[in-house]
Protein backbone atom coordinates (compact mmCIF):
# COMPACT_ATOMS: atom_id res chain seq x y z
CA UNK A 1 0.00 0.00 0.00
CA UNK A 2 2.33 2.56 0.34
CA UNK A 3 4.72 1.83 -2.42
CA UNK A 4 1.69 2.43 -4.38
CA UNK A 5 1.17 5.89 -2.25
CA UNK A 6 4.25 6.86 -3.17
CA UNK A 7 4.03 6.15 -6.74
CA UNK A 8 1.18 8.04 -6.86
CA UNK A 9 2.60 11.08 -5.11
CA UNK A 10 5.69 10.85 -7.11
CA UNK A 11 3.47 10.48 -10.47
CA UNK A 12 1.96 14.46 -8.66
CA UNK A 13 5.12 15.89 -8.28
CA UNK A 14 5.93 15.09 -11.78
CA UNK A 15 2.72 16.04 -13.05
CA UNK A 16 2.91 19.33 -11.06
CA UNK A 17 6.41 19.87 -12.19
CA UNK A 18 5.49 19.27 -16.14
CA UNK A 19 2.01 21.50 -15.13
CA UNK A 20 4.12 24.68 -13.95
CA UNK A 21 6.83 24.28 -16.72
CA UNK A 22 4.01 25.08 -19.16
CA UNK A 23 2.47 27.30 -17.21
CA UNK A 24 5.99 28.70 -17.05
CA UNK A 25 6.12 28.59 -20.83
CA UNK A 26 2.65 30.25 -21.57
CA UNK A 27 3.67 33.17 -19.24
CA UNK A 28 6.77 33.43 -20.24
CA UNK A 29 5.31 33.77 -23.93
CA UNK A 30 2.84 36.03 -22.88
CA UNK A 31 5.60 38.87 -21.59
CA UNK A 32 7.65 38.12 -24.50
CA UNK A 33 4.40 38.83 -26.85
CA UNK A 34 3.73 41.78 -24.52
CA UNK A 35 7.16 43.11 -24.91
CA UNK A 36 7.40 43.21 -28.64
CA UNK A 37 3.90 44.96 -28.65
CA UNK A 38 5.32 47.46 -26.59
CA UNK A 39 8.61 47.64 -28.70
CA UNK A 40 6.50 47.64 -31.83
CA UNK A 41 4.05 50.87 -30.21
CA UNK A 42 6.71 52.92 -28.99
CA UNK A 43 8.70 52.43 -32.62
CA UNK A 44 5.71 53.21 -34.55
CA UNK A 45 4.68 56.10 -32.06
CA UNK A 46 8.01 57.77 -32.08
CA UNK A 47 9.75 56.53 -35.84
CA UNK A 48 7.35 55.58 -37.79
CA UNK A 49 4.57 58.74 -37.28
CA UNK A 50 2.51 59.40 -41.07
CA UNK A 51 5.10 56.69 -42.50
CA UNK A 52 3.98 53.56 -43.98
CA UNK A 53 6.75 50.77 -44.19
CA UNK A 54 5.82 47.83 -46.81
CA UNK A 55 6.49 44.53 -45.33
CA UNK A 56 5.04 42.32 -47.95
CA UNK A 57 4.16 44.81 -50.82
CA UNK A 58 0.41 46.00 -50.23
CA UNK A 59 -0.69 43.18 -48.58
CA UNK A 60 1.42 43.85 -45.31
CA UNK A 61 2.38 47.55 -44.46
CA UNK A 62 3.89 48.45 -40.56
CA UNK A 63 2.05 51.75 -40.21
CA UNK A 64 1.10 53.85 -37.13
CA UNK A 65 -2.33 54.79 -36.73
CA UNK A 66 -4.36 55.92 -33.50
CA UNK A 67 -7.28 53.69 -32.32
CA UNK A 68 -9.99 55.15 -30.04
CA UNK A 69 -12.20 52.48 -30.27
CA UNK A 70 -12.09 48.86 -29.38
CA UNK A 71 -10.09 46.01 -31.11
CA UNK A 72 -9.72 45.97 -34.71
CA UNK A 73 -11.11 49.28 -34.76
CA UNK A 74 -14.20 49.20 -33.83
CA UNK A 75 -15.97 52.62 -32.69
CA UNK A 76 -16.57 52.64 -29.03
CA UNK A 77 -14.78 54.65 -26.97
CA UNK A 78 -14.59 57.58 -23.95
CA UNK A 79 -14.73 57.13 -19.53
CA UNK A 80 -17.47 54.33 -20.17
CA UNK A 81 -15.56 52.17 -22.66
CA UNK A 82 -12.32 52.34 -20.16
CA UNK A 83 -14.70 51.75 -16.99
CA UNK A 84 -15.91 48.16 -18.67
CA UNK A 85 -12.48 47.68 -20.09
CA UNK A 86 -11.01 47.34 -16.52
CA UNK A 87 -13.78 45.47 -14.91
CA UNK A 88 -13.52 43.08 -17.18
CA UNK A 89 -10.00 42.57 -16.96
CA UNK A 90 -10.18 42.83 -12.94
CA UNK A 91 -13.17 39.50 -13.71
CA UNK A 92 -10.84 38.05 -16.02
CA UNK A 93 -8.14 38.20 -13.76
CA UNK A 94 -10.12 36.70 -10.27
CA UNK A 95 -11.00 33.92 -12.42
CA UNK A 96 -7.23 33.60 -13.43
CA UNK A 97 -5.96 33.51 -10.19
CA UNK A 98 -9.75 31.10 -9.14
CA UNK A 99 -8.49 28.60 -12.20
CA UNK A 100 -4.69 28.52 -11.13
CA UNK A 101 -5.53 27.97 -7.86
CA UNK A 102 -7.92 24.97 -8.77
CA UNK A 103 -5.01 23.68 -11.09
CA UNK A 104 -6.64 24.84 -14.46
CA UNK A 105 -3.33 25.69 -16.42
CA UNK A 106 -5.29 25.75 -19.82
CA UNK A 107 -7.91 28.09 -18.73
CA UNK A 108 -5.18 30.05 -16.72
CA UNK A 109 -3.05 30.50 -19.88
CA UNK A 110 -5.34 31.27 -22.06
CA UNK A 111 -6.70 34.03 -19.25
CA UNK A 112 -2.83 35.14 -18.71
CA UNK A 113 -3.21 35.62 -22.63
CA UNK A 114 -5.99 37.59 -22.98
CA UNK A 115 -5.45 39.59 -19.92
CA UNK A 116 -1.89 40.87 -20.51
CA UNK A 117 -3.28 41.97 -24.25
CA UNK A 118 -5.86 44.04 -22.29
CA UNK A 119 -3.77 45.33 -20.23
CA UNK A 120 -0.93 46.11 -22.86
CA UNK A 121 -3.84 48.38 -25.10
CA UNK A 122 -5.17 50.05 -21.39
CA UNK A 123 -1.50 50.91 -20.69
CA UNK A 124 -1.92 52.99 -24.05
CA UNK A 125 -5.13 54.26 -23.28
CA UNK A 126 -4.32 55.45 -20.03
CA UNK A 127 -0.72 57.33 -21.31
CA UNK A 128 -2.07 58.84 -24.89
CA UNK A 129 -5.91 58.44 -25.10
CA UNK A 130 -5.79 55.89 -27.71
CA UNK A 131 -4.18 52.58 -28.30
CA UNK A 132 -1.83 52.33 -30.92
CA UNK A 133 -2.09 49.87 -33.76
CA UNK A 134 0.62 49.39 -36.41
CA UNK A 135 -0.19 45.88 -38.26
CA UNK A 136 -1.45 47.15 -41.56
CA UNK A 137 -3.33 44.39 -43.53
CA UNK A 138 -5.02 44.84 -47.16
CA UNK A 139 -8.77 44.85 -47.12
CA UNK A 140 -9.00 44.82 -42.79
CA UNK A 141 -8.17 47.10 -40.83
CA UNK A 142 -5.16 47.73 -38.77
CA UNK A 143 -4.41 46.43 -35.40
CA UNK A 144 -1.61 45.36 -32.66
CA UNK A 145 -0.19 42.14 -31.46
CA UNK A 146 -2.40 42.71 -28.19
CA UNK A 147 -5.39 42.74 -30.33
CA UNK A 148 -4.38 39.03 -31.32
CA UNK A 149 -3.50 38.06 -28.16
CA UNK A 150 -6.91 38.77 -27.33
CA UNK A 151 -8.58 37.30 -30.24
CA UNK A 152 -6.87 34.19 -30.44
CA UNK A 153 -7.09 33.55 -26.38
CA UNK A 154 -10.87 34.19 -26.69
CA UNK A 155 -10.89 31.70 -29.90
CA UNK A 156 -9.60 29.24 -28.03
CA UNK A 157 -11.50 29.59 -24.94
CA UNK A 158 -14.53 29.20 -26.79
CA UNK A 159 -13.13 25.73 -28.43
CA UNK A 160 -12.44 24.88 -25.06
CA UNK A 161 -15.71 25.70 -23.73
CA UNK A 162 -16.70 23.74 -26.93
CA UNK A 163 -14.63 20.54 -25.89
CA UNK A 164 -15.81 20.34 -23.02
CA UNK A 165 -19.73 20.92 -23.71
CA UNK A 166 -19.12 17.66 -25.99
Amino acid sequence: MNVKLNCKAGHNKDSMLLNNKKMALILTSAIFFIALDRFLKVLAKNYFFNKKISLIGDILKFNFAKNYGIAFSIPFSGFILNLIIIIIILMLGYILFYSFNKKNYLLAGLLTIIVFGAISNMLDRAMYGFVIDYIDLKYFTIFNIADIMIVLGALFLLILNKRIKN
